[in-house]
């Protein structure tokens, strides 16, 4: 096995279902929610803690901000035997429909960052969740009565770059949301043998850079870790079902 440069771990560290939130601060906030919750790594302040969720291993891994960063976490964790990433974070929605606080399920990811390009080189790809992790997600929303939207977003580098006029042109093609890492993690899981999915909560509208406050914005995050939690609980049950 290649030794992973970032992520500090050994395979047995590592649960196969592995949530990826952006933020350490909501690392901690998913490991709140584990059972015998411990960290694994620190290392460049990329923690990653595994636990329990209603007795399903499930690990939780910051992946930084960014494609660049997302991409080096999932390829570590490919080394380490991780079968499934889920990325968990905020978004900015494009859509007249979706209110702050609205869930999206990403089912693909328009590669508009510079790793993404970098994997595929100049072939044109629209990088895909995996579908039974996309059904996963959407059956734990609607179980648990969460306001979802399920479509395509699109992934961007710089985020202070991101107008109105972007918003305007990408929702008009469909897309629901920019955000900042899901085609990496699409594209590497696919690359890597991985199943991958992304769970994100619309903090703002796309190209208006002002979020929601904390006391409104939080417990839309939560909403989101506990839907993650249930579909990876349901993802894990599913793949020891026999067939």
């Amino acid at each position: 096995m290649t030794t992973p440069i970032h992520i500090r771990a050994q395979p047995d560290d590592v649960a196969p279902i592995v949530l990826l939130p952006g933020d350490p601060g909501r690392a901690t906030r998913v490991a709140e929610r584990l059972d015998g919750a411990r960290c694994y790594n620190e290392f460049r302040g990329l923690l990653g803690y595994t636990g329990s969720y209603r007795g399903t291993p499930v690990s939780v891994q910051t992946t930084g901000m960014g494609a660049p960063s997302a991409a080096i976490v999932v390829e570590e964790l490919a080394m380490l035997g991780v079968r499934t990433v889920i990325r968990i974070g905020t978004c900015g929605g494009a859509q007249p429909e979706i209110r702050p606080a609205d869930l999206i399920v990403a089912t693909g990811a328009y590669p508009l960052d510079g790793t993404t390009r970098q994997y595929l080189g100049d072939d044109p790809d629209t990088p895909e969740a995996t579908d039974r992790v996309v059904r996963a997600l959407v059956e734990a929303a609607e179980r648990m009565g969460a306001r979802h939207h399920v479509g395509l977003v699109a992934t961007e580098d710089a985020l202070y770059a991101v107008t109105a006029d972007w918003a305007e042109t990408w929702a008009a093609r469909g897309v629901l949301a920019q955000e900042m890492e899901a085609s990496a993690v699409f594209t590497v899981a696919a690359l890597r043998g991985l199943e991958a999915g992304c769970l994100l909560t619309a903090s703002n509208s796309a190209g208006e850079h002002e979020r929601l406050p904390d006391d409104e914005l939080l417990p839309a995050i939560d909403r989101m870790i506990e839907v993650a939690l249930e579909a990876a609980v349901a993802l894990t049950d599913e793949g020891s079902s026999p067939a």
